[in-house]
């Protein structure tokens, strides 16, 4: 069993009943930040997406979805690198196209901080990958469903038939996240899904929101999301940022300078009632 501590800063008397489990306002302001920073990065991937978000968004526009979203799930994956000159190059290293049928070689491979490959297991994830995809007769066909759901069912259909041995809540959210921003399905949460307690996201929001009740986060999630005008699905990165040991950003591959887009925090700080 993994116990992470999160550290606290210090009790000012900070209170908000959007964030109850709060007691300081330094907490309250870095939640504003990474918020800002997660949204930001959805708005870059719909809009300029870097380095292989680029090549996924580019192969949604020509029709390619099949590989587009081979390509999402080996970045969602491995992860892109931190602290690199280019974060995507171990992915890119390691892909192969989907329509060759071949694996990526991930012997002493690197990985990013959110990955969920397993090096001692090989190549089973793969392996698995593309046998559900068979099986459903495409990844797009298994993750697009119904024509007739909207965005937000689509999303919750999409994740729960990504439940994958070994492939966890971080990467499968943030598969479908990736898939939906960059063109590939029409895909937006309308909840955390945070059934997985182990999940740094998972016990961030449990601190941030004072209670244990999967349902009872997601509430309050929704409360602060429409009270400072923002997208649930920003509180993925944001959540595991905000709960991350040593406070370093996770920034998944994004070209967005550290300090958050002002205009895109104040709504969040005036919420939170920080600066």
């Amino acid at each position: 069993m993994v116990v992470r501590h999160f550290t606290r800063a210090a009790d000012d008397g900070y209170e908000n009943d959007l964030v109850p489990g709060l007691r300081s306002s330094e907490d309250a302001g870095r939640l504003a930040d990474e918020l800002s920073f997660a949204i930001s990065r959805l708005e870059e991937l719909r809009t300029a997406p870097p380095g292989l978000y680029g090549e996924v968004a580019a192969l949604a526009a020509r029709g390619d979805v099949e590989e587009g979203l081979w390509l999402t799930f080996l970045i969602a994956y491995l992860s892109p690198l931190e602290d690199a000159d280019d974060p995507f190059s171990a992915i890119a290293a390691a892909r192969v196209p989907w329509e060759s049928g071949a694996l990526p070689r991930l012997d002493g491979i690197a990985l990013g901080p959110r990955s969920a490959h397993d090096p001692a297991k090989g190549d089973e994830m793969l392996v698995a990958h593309r046998a559900w995809a068979a099986k459903g007769g495409s990844q797009h066909a298994i993750l697009a469903g119904e024509p007739s759901w909207d965005a937000s069912r689509r999303f919750d259909r999409a994740y729960e038939r990504l439940a994958l041995p070994g492939f966890g809540r971080v990467p499968r959210y943030e598969f479908v996240t990736l898939a939906g921003a960059l063109g590939l399905i029409d895909a937006v949460p309308r909840s955390l899904l945070l059934a997985d307690a182990a999940a740094t996201p998972t016990m961030a929001a449990k601190r941030i929101f004072g209670i244990g009740d999967p349902l009872l986060i997601g509430r309050r999630a929704g409360d602060l999301a429409a009270e400072a005008g923002v997208g649930l699905a920003a509180f993925d990165l944001a959540l595991q940022n905000w709960g991350a040991a040593g406070g370093v950003r996770i920034t998944a591959g994004s070209a967005l300078p550290a300090e958050p887009d002002p205009a895109v925090r104040a709504p969040i700080a005036a919420a939170l009632l920080v600066d």
